[in-house]
């Protein structure tokens, strides 16, 4: 048996497009819960494509096992999309840096 990492999966109605910022938190839909990311996938894939129509709609996957223990490795799991791997240390300067030269490379 492998081991159970735990998944969690979320969504509602954002206020804009660019802001994870819930309109209505009382309306929040939980999925649920999921012993691995592969069956958190499938749950998040349904609720999205079902909410297709509402471009302010979103649904998140959201690593608990990462929680629970930080410590942790799980570099075998996918992260839809392409998004970077939350465990990675990449710190917030570097992030801030690396966004401020890009803003500064760009030309009008």
């Amino acid at each position: 048996m492998s081991k159970q990492l735990l998944h969690l999966v979320f969504g509602g109605e954002l206020t804009s497009l660019d802001k994870n910022e819930f309109r209505d938190l009382s309306k929040t839909h939980f999925v649920g819960l999921y012993p691995n990311f592969a069956k958190a996938k499938e749950a998040w894939k349904a609720a999205a494509q079902s909410t297709v129509d509402n471009a302010h709609m979103r649904y998140y996957v959201v690593h608990l096992h990462r929680l629970l223990d930080p410590d942790q490795s799980d570099h075998a799991e996918a992260t839809p999309r392409g998004k970077p791997d939350p465990v990675k240390k990449t710190g917030s300067a570097t992030k801030a840096r690396f966004t401020a030269g890009a803003k500064a490379g760009k030309r009008k």
